[in-house]
């Protein structure tokens, strides 16, 4: 019965082990995906700039973009 249980806690580590792997590549892929997406000229910086210079309007795009989005489930 131990060494059933300490199997599956092995198992368990290992899955998790597997898992955390897997979770930071996909991390690291994201990081740079979006920095990518924030170099000068790109979407991000450009959704960025307009949003420093205009941030009411970009709050009630944002709102009317959700209710877009609400509506259509």
């Amino acid at each position: 019965m131990a060494e059933r249980a300490i199997d599956t806690a092995t198992d368990v580590s290992r899955t998790l082990g597997e898992v955390s792997v897997g979770l930071q590549a996909a991390i690291n892929r994201l990081t740079d995906a979006i920095a990518a997406a924030r170099q000068p000229g790109k979407p991000l910086a450009i959704v960025s700039a307009i949003t420093r210079e205009a941030p009411l309007a970009s709050v009630f795009v944002a709102f009317l973009f959700g209710i877009a989005v609400a509506r259509r489930r």
